[in-house]
């Protein structure tokens, strides 16, 4: 029988990530990384310090989860919890690289969509622009934080596959070979998905709202949902020796989890509240994203020419949004009856998802932790 999507667990998802000292085991990974990544940077110019600090700055404020889905999918597959076992000690640090593949693919994401906030404070784009305006270069300051934005993506991204080789050193040759290659494949997954974003984004819109909404979790599966749950839960397996079909049966799993997750950032885009998401309300709006939100109204709106259609395609990629325009272009959404289509799909995908788990053969205390991962990872308020 599967687990109810609608149960919530007894602990935060803070107190999650942190069991068996997984958030700061993770983190003193992270840290000593950039400590070195500094160190390398400074000795080649000490300008190119103020990259690391702002790549440091946006890593140590991450939720875990995807470190968490990990660690805990090893620990599930029969992997140990002894700080002195090689094997734990390469999860930890694959967990440290999805981390920082993560901020990586946040840093182009953030130029993409022109974003000005992450995590309740600038993004690195616009951090880079205001130290160009403020001392004067030559120059223009949004192209300046631009480059320097994606050239730090770029470092960071490098700095995902030194700590990675790292990692495998430590584990047989079989299992590094096996979770070096689903490393790679989730990697062209997010580069395929986040450019599918991108032309997305640029092709008609609106003309066929099924194919709007099928167009739009296309992206979300690709860009988000492999490397947000089902790759990290399948390199956890990979780490504890499982083999091929116990990784493949927990990314099974793990599909449906990623996609309820990136639905729920979705809402969460539109409808969450800026004190806890740490952006501002209706960015998503402002940004311009196509998401599966957006092509449900259109799609369940009675009058596709009407005033409500209108005021939600004015809104799309408007950058000027006010609080008030957000405010109308929620009433259109929950009016619709899109709000609760989409809750109901993140219902249905959690739903398989945890039985697909529940079908899983797994140990505990790693079994109870994943569900318990997996109803924080969609439940969520941020």
């Amino acid at each position: 029988m599967s687990v109810s999507p609608t149960r919530t667990s007894a602990r935060s998802p803070a107190a999650l990530v942190d069991a068996e000292h997984l958030r700061a085991d993770v983190d003193a990974a992270v840290t000593a990384h950039l400590d070195e990544l500094a160190a390398e940077a400074g000795a080649i110019s000490p300008s190119a310090e103020a990259m690391v600090e702002e790549a440091a700055g946006l890593l140590l404020g991450g939720k875990r989860l995807r470190a968490a889905f990990c660690y805990w999918s090893f620990r599930a597959h029969g992997g140990s919890a002894d700080a002195a076992d090689p094997a734990r000690t390469a999860t930890v640090r694959v967990g440290a690289a999805l981390e920082l593949f993560q901020a990586a693919a946040l840093l182009h994401d953030d130029v993409m969509d022109n974003s000005d906030t992450r995590r309740g404070r600038p993004t690195a784009h616009r951090a880079f622009a205001t130290k160009h305006a403020a001392a004067g270069w030559a120059g223009e300051p949004v192209r300046f934080g631009d480059s320097a934005a994606i050239l730090l993506g770029d470092l960071v991204l490098l700095a995902a596959q030194r700590e990675l080789s790292a990692a495998l050193a430590l584990v047989p040759a079989a299992v590094a070979g096996a979770a070096r290659a689903r490393f790679d494949a989730m990697q062209s997954e997010v580069v395929v998905g986040q450019y599918l974003d991108v032309l997305v984004q640029a092709e008609p819109w609106g003309h066929d709202p099924a194919s709007d909404e099928e167009r739009a979790r296309k992206v979300l599966r690709a860009k988000s949902a492999s490397y947000s749950v089902a790759a990290p839960l399948a390199l956890g397996a990979l780490l504890a020796g499982a083999g091929a079909q116990a990784a493949a049966g927990i990314e099974a799993a793990g599909l449906p989890l990623g996609e309820a997750f990136q639905l729920r950032d979705d809402v969460l885009g539109v409808f969450g509240d800026p004190a806890v998401t740490g952006k501002p309300a209706g960015d998503d709006l402002r940004e311009g994203k196509r998401t599966v939100v957006v092509a449900r109204t259109l799609a369940l709106l009675p009058d596709a020419e009407g005033p409500d259609a209108a005021a939600l395609i004015a809104a799309l990629g408007n950058p000027d949004l006010s609080d008030d325009d957000v405010a109308r272009v929620r009433e259109v959404i929950i009016g619709s009856g899109a709000l609760d289509a989409v809750e109901q799909l993140i219902d249905d995908l959690a739903v398989r998802g945890h039985a697909l788990l529940d079908m899983a053969d797994l140990t505990q205390p790693g079994r109870g932790l994943l569900t318990d991962l997996a109803h924080a990872a969609v439940d969520r308020t941020a």
